[in-house]
């Protein structure tokens, strides 16, 4: 059941964003499909967890004579990798098909779809979903780290000076700590 602290499910077709992505296509040439898929995880983690949106990361079983896996890597994220012949396009359309009849609709949860394939993008908006391409998720992505590195320097300028934790309270609270030292209540 979907946690009413999500804001929303993302699914990505990860093969189609990491064929998109410059920086993904470049590690997936030298270094292969592997340490592209960690990198656009590892990606996705931070970015899922800043919005508060729950992700399924999907990739084609690509040919390989599998079942149907799936890791947890995060309350955030998960990682799903299809069954033998089945597609990530098929398996978000599975997706995107049963979430109108699942409670989520209920609880108010958007349902986005990451993936730059034109036929993917008319079918999951024919089921309600909405549609990211592939460099509108970068951009997204790229925006929330701008955010965030922000937001991480304002935090670290306000760091009180000091090695204390007494020096990172309120004068008021630094006060009443000093009262209980000396006895006075």
């Amino acid at each position: 059941m979907l946690s009413s602290s999500y804001q929303a499910i993302l699914l990505v077709d990860g093969y189609n964003i990491i064929g998109d992505w410059s920086d993904l296509k470049k590690s997936r040439d030298r270094h292969g499909l592997e340490a592209a898929r960690y990198e656009l995880v590892e990606c996705l983690i931070n970015y899922t967890a800043s919005v508060a949106y729950r992700t399924k990361v999907v990739f084609d079983a690509h040919y390989q004579d599998t079942p149907r896996s799936s890791e947890v890597h995060t309350s955030f994220l998960s990682v799903h990798y299809t069954a033998f012949a089945e597609t990530a396009d098929t398996y978000i359309e599975k997706f995107c098909a049963t979430f109108n009849r699942k409670k989520y609709q209920q609880e108010s949860t958007r349902l986005i779809v990451a993936t730059s394939d034109r036929a993917q993008q008319l079918t999951v908006v024919g089921y309600g979903a909405e549609w990211r391409s592939a460099q509108m998720l970068a951009r997204e992505v790229e925006q929330e780290i701008i955010k965030t590195k922000t937001k991480t320097r304002k935090q670290t300028k306000k760091k009180p000076s000091g090695r204390f934790l007494f020096n990172a309270l309120d004068p008021a609270a630094q006060r009443r700590l000093r009262q209980m030292q000396r006895g006075i209540q």
